[in-house]
């Protein structure tokens, strides 16, 4: 794997770096480049602000529940996937059975009482779901979860690699030989989940640590961030001729990667051989979420380094997963404690997102949709969803993690 000489260095100081702080910056949240902030709208004060008191996940549980039943809410997809691991969590805290009950009912929507399970598992968004399989066992014991569940693991025993070994984003034409940082969410968690849950510990702790070094020695720029993707043969439209990279640091994509690591190091034993890799990249991507936080709302803009340009828009969910990860990264000691500071600007700024119809159900608004790799235009020009899955679920994580 040819790692840059700037990665390497920043590997090398994590390694070094047993006390919390930044790999690379000093501690603390960098000023913000973008619109500066107006007088009085730093607080933005809006629905969250009236409803302080409401627990925004139980309220957003309790509606989705009542929008969609489990047989209506969605196929076997990685957003639906993301929204129901965020109910699950909801769960843990509240112990409403209802919520896991409407979970194992869409997980057997796909599973068989023999473990048999229809996807073939031929691109990494299509393995997300896959850690509710494992929920399901853990919450069960009911083997045919660990049936279906290792089908996916041993997918990646014939999965398609780059010449450095990172697992392609899906084995279609056009997505061979890339690398796209929204991947490492969509399968890697669930790998090293995995390895605790049913075995093979070994090969799933060393594959998924793996592959996120890998990734992230093609994606992580001097800045901290993530560029989207990476395609090796440089044959893809976006693609850098030179580098491979795509031309944007698009927000979720980032968001992915984030809440992937911090995830994986949950998981990991304490003293696995890439543990200080993995929180030197966690340490950057800190530095850069704090770098260009939006000043005035503390949420993070749709093409992360462009707030200053009149047409982008800050995103609701990547702003969540960027809280999500900088109050883990704090609360565990990767990072200095200054940064709580941004972790705690960008949950206001998300709750200023989220409010009660005039029927009684929740509503997020400013979602991404569903995206692909592009350039500015293509990004800024995405649809701003409300109530998409994609938010739901990074909302969840983020306000259990946050409330």
């Amino acid at each position: 794997m040819k790692i840059r000489p700037w990665v390497a260095a920043a590997l090398c100081a994590g390694l070094l770096a047993a006390a919390p702080g930044p790999a690379i910056a000093a501690p603390g949240p960098a000023a913000a480049p973008g619109p500066a902030a107006a007088p009085g709208t730093a607080a933005e004060p809006g629905p969250a602000t009236a409803a302080a008191a409401t627990d925004w996940s139980v309220a957003m549980v309790k509606s989705t529940m009542a929008r969609y039943t489990p047989d209506k809410i969605g196929g076997w997809s990685y957003p639906v996937g993301l929204y129901l691991l965020g109910q699950y969590r909801v769960y843990q805290r509240t112990g409403d059975k209802s919520y896991l009950s409407y979970v194992k009912k869409w997980v057997d929507r796909f599973v068989d009482s023999s473990g048999n399970i229809s996807q073939s598992f031929n691109n990494l968004d299509s393995m997300l779901a896959g850690r509710l399989l494992l929920i399901m066992y853990t919450e069960t014991g009911q083997s045919k979860y660990r049936k279906a569940a290792t089908k996916i693991r041993n997918r990646f025993t014939t999965y398609p690699r780059t010449s450095d070994g990172g697992f392609w984003h899906a084995t279609s034409d056009s997505r061979a030989w890339q690398l796209w940082s929204d991947g490492v969410f969509m399968s890697m968690p669930f790998l090293a989940e995995y390895g605790k849950v049913v075995g093979d510990s070994t090969y799933s702790w060393d594959e998924a640590t793996k592959q996120l070094t890998i990734y992230a020695s093609h994606l992580q720029q001097p800045n901290g961030l993530m560029k989207h993707a990476y395609d090796e043969k440089r044959a893809q439209s976006w693609a850098d001729k030179v580098t491979g990279l795509a031309p944007e640091y698009w927000c979720r994509a980032i968001g992915w990667f984030g809440m992937a690591t911090v995830q994986i190091l949950d998981v990991i034993p304490p003293d696995h051989p890439r543990r200080a890799a993995l929180i030197g990249i966690v340490q950057n991507l800190v530095r850069g979420f704090a770098t260009y936080q939006d000043p005035a709302t503390g949420r993070w803009f749709q093409v992360v380094d462009k707030g200053a340009r009149t047409d982008n828009w800050t995103e609701t969910s990547c702003s969540s997963m960027y809280t999500y990860t900088i109050d883990v990264a704090v609360q565990r000691g990767y990072v200095d404690p200054s940064y709580q500071v941004n972790a705690d600007r960008g949950y206001q700024g998300v709750l200023q997102k989220v409010s009660l119809g005039s029927d009684g159900r929740t509503n997020l608004t400013d979602i991404s949709i569903g995206t692909n790799v592009g350039d500015y235009g293509y990004y800024v020009g995405r649809t701003r969803a409300t109530n998409d899955f994609h938010g739901l679920g990074a909302f969840l994580l983020m306000n259990e993690q946050l409330r």
